[in-house]
């Protein structure tokens, strides 16, 4: 071997340690990526099938306390009531924040219907398929922008990324096919060309903060409450969704029952 080729070889190692740590990075992403439209999506969900039973919970806690109240006349019953029925007050937006269940004055009829075991057109279905999966993933590898060497071949990458998240989170597979056809019939990614063992150092220790602060996203995402709750049914959370409704559902029929009776002996 040459001392030219023993020369090259600790930054042809630097290299490929730097392609390797890239590919481990990129995947990385795309499994935290992943996991927070499935949050975002399981949150939908949750919001528009168990809001407006949380809502009702609520109201009837409200009026338990009031009917209590009134019969005790105790001041400490009073507050109690008081406190609760503040927390049931109507909310600026909430027709937002309910996902059009329901608005200031109350639950639209879908979401009543919902509660008395009606028939009601269930939410929109938003998480993506096993395909729209298998696109997403593989435009994610193909296009991600660490793989390019120029600031214009970054914002090239970043631009379509963007693009390919929105249409993964929407669920929108043949988007998803547009988008793999326009990547492959667009410019070759440019080849990377000798880097300096600065330069490498560099790249490795960008890397691997890249790579710290997707683990504390990761762990945000996983602690979170939803996050929690889809972590405990991945393969079938829509399932994990009615278990959660039945619960409610009994709480509620049980708190209309203690209302009842309470409003019978007054």
């Amino acid at each position: 071997m040459t001392p030219e080729a023993e020369q090259q070889r600790p930054e042809e190692r630097l290299e490929r340690a730097v392609r390797a740590a890239e590919q481990a990075l990129i995947e990385y992403e795309i499994a935290v990526e992943t996991f927070r439209i499935e949050v975002d999506n399981f949150s939908r969900l949750h919001h528009q099938r168990l809001g407006p039973m949380y809502a009702r919970l609520e109201e009837l806690d409200a009026q338990i306390a009031e009917a209590r109240a009134e019969r005790s006349g105790d001041p400490e019953d009073r507050r109690k009531a008081e406190e609760l029925r503040a927390r049931v007050m109507p909310m600026p937006d909430v027709e937002e924040l309910f996902h059009g269940w329901m608005d200031g004055g109350g639950l639209f009829p879908e979401a009543a219907a919902m509660l008395t075991d009606q028939p009601v057109r269930p939410p929109q279905r938003v998480r993506p398929s096993d395909e729209a999966r298998r696109l997403y993933r593989e435009l994610a590898r193909k296009a991600h922008p660490d793989l390019a060497q120029e600031d214009g071949e970054r914002k090239r990458r970043e631009e379509f990324i963007t693009r390919v998240n929105a249409a993964y989170a929407r669920g929108e597979e043949a988007l998803l096919r547009e988008l793999a056809e326009e990547w492959e019939a667009g410019p070759a990614p440019a080849a990377p060309g000798p880097s300096a063992g600065d330069e490498l150092y560099a790249r490795l220790e960008w890397l691997s903060e890249r790579k710290e602060l997707l683990t504390e996203v990761a762990r945000t995402l996983e602690e979170g409450a939803i996050g929690s709750m889809l972590r405990l049914a991945p393969d079938d959370p829509d399932r994990l969704l009615e278990e959660i409704a039945e619960q409610l559902l009994t709480e509620v029929r049980s708190r209309e029952a203690e209302l009842a009776e309470l409003l019978g002996q007054e």
